[in-house]
């Protein structure tokens, strides 16, 4: 069972996320990465993960208060010139080198509350949106993939590089992706480890709306307007998606156990491409920021 629900709100201000509530409470903005401008890595990182959760945390309704018959809308998106890069690989080749089960298995637990959330929105009365302005990578991908639409601008890059150093997407990709294209579509996606263009997967059916560069988010508030015309439509394709198209916490976690053992038993070449990626990563968002 997930955890997120009971996490209490911090009340302080957040440190690595900007958020915006709209004036009647039916739509939630959060920005990952309002720390960019310092040069950080635009990725999954534990603290900003903590205080991601604590704002949907906050914002969730109680069993009760989600039967009032209003749709509410949650919106994922970037401050950073990336959507974001994925997980913390910094993070992930310390705790490999050290063989550090407990706490890289706890960090992809953590990662799974989350993307969970978020595919059964919030308890079933929020539509979930990813709005996706620069590359989406790794599990930053599949933090968006978990959302009900995704909705990327042109130009943007999409994909799971994680089989280039022997890994492969733990926390969701290939159940999200089965419930967008085939399984096989699916597995050749994971198993390529390219960068696919927005446009591309948009084709494949992988991104739900494409617009041009600059225009993503007038169209997720279009998108925001469109559905709030018909809002008990939208609740019930909730409800029949959860007993149809269910993404278990379960499944999620089994097929995380999976990731973890996967990457402890990397060796040295491997984590030596992590860490020509980090420094990568690194100059980027250094650039990015400048």
């Amino acid at each position: 069972m997930s955890t997120i629900e009971k996490l209490p709100s911090s009340g302080s201000p957040f440190a690595t996320i900007r958020t915006e509530d709209s004036a009647d409470g039916t739509a939630h903005w959060l920005f990952m990465h309002a720390d960019a401008a310092t040069g950080i890595r635009p990725c999954c990182r534990k603290d900003m993960l903590d205080e991601m959760w604590s704002y949907m945390a906050a914002i969730t309704r109680s069993p009760a208060e989600r039967h009032s018959g209003t749709l509410r809308h949650f919106v994922l998106a970037s401050d950073a010139v990336a959507y974001n890069l994925g997980g913390d690989l910094d993070l992930f080749t310390r705790l490999i080198r050290e063989g550090n089960r407990d706490l890289l298995l706890n960090y992809a637990q953590r990662c799974v509350e989350g993307v969970h959330h978020l595919h059964t929105g919030f308890g079933g009365d929020v539509r979930s949106i990813a709005l996706i302005q620069g590359d989406a990578l790794g599990g930053g991908l599949e933090m968006a993939l978990a959302c009900h639409t995704i909705v990327a601008e042109e130009g943007s890059g999409l994909g799971l590089p994680e089989v280039l150093f022997g890994l492969f997407p733990g926390m969701g990709a290939y159940s999200f992706l089965c419930r967008r294209v085939s399984p096989h579509l699916a597995e050749k996606i994971i198993l390529d480890g390219r960068i696919y263009s927005a446009e591309e997967m948009h084709a494949m059916g992988v991104v739900d709306v494409l617009v041009k560069k600059g225009e993503g988010r007038a169209a997720v508030e279009e998108l925001i307007r469109q559905q709030q015309r018909t809002p008990q439509s939208y609740l019930a394709m909730n409800a029949a998606r959860s007993i149809a198209q269910p993404v278990s916490y379960d499944e999620l976690l089994e097929i995380t156990k999976v990731w973890v053992d996967s990457a402890l038993a990397l060796g040295d070449r491997s984590l030596r491409t992590m860490d020509r990626l980090i420094k990568a990563q690194t100059r980027r968002a250094s650039l990015d920021a400048a």
